[in-house]
């Protein structure tokens, strides 16, 4: 092996806005660990919503001034997308003690990406824990994404026997974890999706799905109109104003996808009746990201995986999810 191939690697790369071609596969720097972090050897992650965001700048309503500084304005920010992998342990920093070579991991990056590559570095403190094992690595990337925020927003609340919770957009890749964690946790749910998805959304846990193209669930008149204990959003159009009536005194509205405007309401909107409107989750960090390693390897939180692609295939992956129509995760092999 050359010094060039030891230092080089190769991920997906964007240096511009744009379409799913403006995604390219090229040699990079390999990063090296610091003192106290992992050097991974990505095998699987997953196109998620946030990498088709970072690359075509297509944001919520409004967050196009707010969220520049974070994917850029002229040029995107970072040039690897990917905010979760699944890989193997390839060396460590010299402060590092609970993990070492070999060791196969799941870990998240989050608004750093970076994981479209075939090395990604991660803090040993940061989120990041020891891959279930019962799980393919294709499999584990595709739980971190969705298993990490919907266990980010699930508690916040008091989820358990009896609970009424309606998730809408419950087929995608968090949609389908939500339904997963919450049903475990005794909750009843009604799972909004099309038609085409409802087998699916069932044989996660939904007691009932409502079909999108049949029935608007925030239009039904009042005397009519059941109520939930916890709404979750995960589609960018049940804001506040449209549902806050199909939320019982006490409840929560977790707003998983927002603009700007639902933002500003949930930051400076009082609690109306006693309902909690969040649109940033809760903190994870390592003990979060064991968690959701053992639910996984539990069998409480299983891998919903519609299509994987080789990183060679990329754009072709980006296509697809552009579709708007994937089911749970896309996942990239890498390596």
């Amino acid at each position: 092996m050359t010094t060039t191939e030891t230092l080089t690697m190769r991920a997906a790369v964007i240096d511009r806005f744009g379409g799913p071609e403006a995604v390219v596969v090229a040699d990079r720097p390999r990063p090296e660990p610091a003192g106290d972090e992992l050097l991974v050897r990505v095998r699987a992650s997953t196109v998620s919503i946030a990498d088709h965001r970072l690359r075509s700048r297509e944001v919520p309503r409004g967050l196009g001034i707010v969220v520049g500084p974070a994917i850029g304005f002229r040029r995107p920010k970072h040039t690897v997308l990917g905010m979760e992998a699944a890989g193997v342990v390839e060396a460590v920093g010299p402060a590092v003690t609970r993990f070492a070579p070999g060791d196969e991991v799941i870990l998240m990056r989050g608004a750093r990406f970076g994981c479209h590559a075939e090395f990604v570095t991660v803090p040993e403190g940061g989120e990041v824990a020891r891959k279930p094992a019962n799980l393919s690595f294709e499999e584990a990337a595709a739980v971190v994404f969705g298993g990490h925020t919907a266990l980010r927003y699930l508690d916040l609340v008091d989820v358990g026997p009896g609970t009424e919770v309606l998730v809408n957009g419950a087929s995608g890749a968090v949609g389908t974890a939500v339904v997963q964690l919450a049903a475990r946790r005794g909750a009843r749910v009604t799972a909004v999706t099309s038609g085409r998805n409802a087998e699916l959304v069932r044989s996660l846990g939904a007691a009932h799905v409502i079909d999108y193209t049949r029935e608007d669930f925030a239009a039904a008149p009042d005397d009519d109109a059941p109520r939930y204990d916890v709404i979750v959003e995960c589609v960018g159009n049940a804001p506040f104003g449209r549902v806050a009536r199909l939320i019982r005194p006490g409840g929560a509205l977790l707003l998983v996808i927002s603009d700007l405007a639902g933002m500003i309401g949930a930051a400076v909107r009082p609690r109306r009746r006693g309902i909690l409107v969040n649109q940033a989750g809760g903190p994870m960090g390592a003990e979060g990201m064991a968690r959701l390693a053992a639910l996984a390897e539990a069998g409480d939180l299983r891998p919903v995986i519609d299509r994987t692609y080789d990183l060679d295939d990329i754009v072709e992956a980006h296509r697809y999810v552009d579709s708007g129509r994937k089911r749970g995760s896309v996942v990239i092999r890498v390596g």
